[in-house]
């Protein structure tokens, strides 16, 4: 562990801690520092770190997921995604498991043009390289992702290129866990990249009106033992304020530019979360003047309406409480049984930001409670 982190480690273990402080930390990326670090297994024990609503994927809605797999199925086109949405499952009766495509992987496998790309980059050079097709670009991501793809859309793409954009913010979240009376935390790490985009002051709401401690994190060891420290002096001294422990990128009204193209580019929405149900003024989608790049208006025929009312999690996953912070991760019932990183049942154990995955790729079984140190 750096020096530091080390010297940041030492104040903690010598802070008057309470019997127990539940932190959560929103971010995925977070979660796979932590976790990596084997931060849990050094801080003191009353200490819980608690991963939360930050994995993008793991919240993506199965009814896109559904429509993304039927428009590649089924038209002649080509369908573009960043890797870790390939191997997302929809929901299936068990019966029909070896027979019905269940993840865009599986369509591929089957004879679907899709494509795994890594920025928006490449879907705009796909669409000009085959300008004879429609190339449909399936956006899953929160704001870190939506706003390089909202750069894309203001500087002009091919006119054969759509979005099927399943984009989602990140704060709405949190403010309807604070908001349910029991949000099971007792301070917050907030999001450095999401911050670096959309600014510290994003999350002053979380002091204000629900007066939790909160600092915004890197993403080194130091940066997210900084965060810790200031969140648990916060509930010791009972002084709660916003600290920012990222200052290197992060500013208190965050990117301009960055906001600008997102504002005119997307328009924010009601949307739906996967196992969640639909949190107010939490989504992006292309605005009007885009409509027609928008490919739920081209292909309305596969929004599967019934995938809505049936948009929770598999049979016997629990992903929807780990994203929640409900639960850990080995807690869920099919963690490590039947779902495994192999053979995800689940979405949490798809993304390498995914709780799940992240837990099982550092160690963590089903006896066991507390992450272990990465080699």
């Amino acid at each position: 562990m750096p020096t530091g982190a080390k010297h940041t480690l030492e104040k903690i273990r010598a802070l008057p801690l309470p019997e127990k402080v539940r932190i959560m930390n929103v971010c995925g990326g977070h979660e796979r520092s932590i976790s990596m670090a084997g931060l849990r297994t050094a801080l003191p024990q009353n200490i819980e770190l608690i991963p939360g609503p930050g994995c993008p994927v793991c919240i993506c809605p199965e009814e896109d997921i559904y429509q993304a797999i039927q428009i590649a199925v089924h038209e002649d086109i080509i369908l573009v995604a960043f890797g870790d949405m390939l191997r997302v499952p929809v929901n299936v009766p068990k019966t029909a498991v070896r027979t019905f495509v269940r993840t865009l992987e599986q369509a591929k496998a089957a004879g679907a043009d899709i494509r795994p790309i890594a920025s928006p980059t490449e879907a705009v050079i796909c669409a000009k390289a085959n300008p004879e097709k429609t190339v449909v670009f399936f956006v899953a991501g929160f704001e870190t992702t939506c706003a390089p793809v909202a750069a894309m859309l203001a500087e002009g793409i091919p006119e054969n290129l759509l979005i099927l954009m399943s984009g989602r913010l990140t704060w709405p979240a949190v403010a309807m866990l604070l908001d349910s009376g029991t949000p099971g935390f007792d301070a917050l790490i907030a999001p450095g990249h999401v911050a670096t985009i959309m600014g510290s002051e994003e999350w002053r709401f979380v002091v204000d009106k629900h007066h939790i401690p909160t600092a915004v994190a890197g993403f080194t060891p130091e940066s997210l033992l900084a965060a810790t420290y200031s969140v648990l002096r916060q509930v010791i001294e009972k002084k709660i304020f916003l600290d920012n422990c990222y200052t290197q990128v992060v500013k208190p009204q965050g990117n301009p530019t960055a906001q600008q193209l997102l504002n005119s580019t997307l328009v924010v929405v009601d949307a739906p979360w996967r196992g969640i149900g639909i949190i107010p003024q939490s989504g992006f989608e292309l605005s009007e003047k885009l409509a027609a790049h928008n490919a739920r208006l081209r292909f309305p025929s596969y929004a599967d309406e019934a995938r809505k009312k049936a948009g929770a999690m598999p049979p016997g996953c629990d992903c929807a409480k780990v994203v929640l912070g409900k639960i850990k991760p080995n807690e869920c019932r099919l963690y490590g049984e039947s779902c495994v990183p192999r053979n995800p049942i689940g979405p949490c154990m798809v993304s390498d930001e995914g709780a799940c995955r992240i837990w099982w790729s550092t160690g963590v079984r089903k006896e066991s409670t507390e992450a272990v140190d990465a080699a």
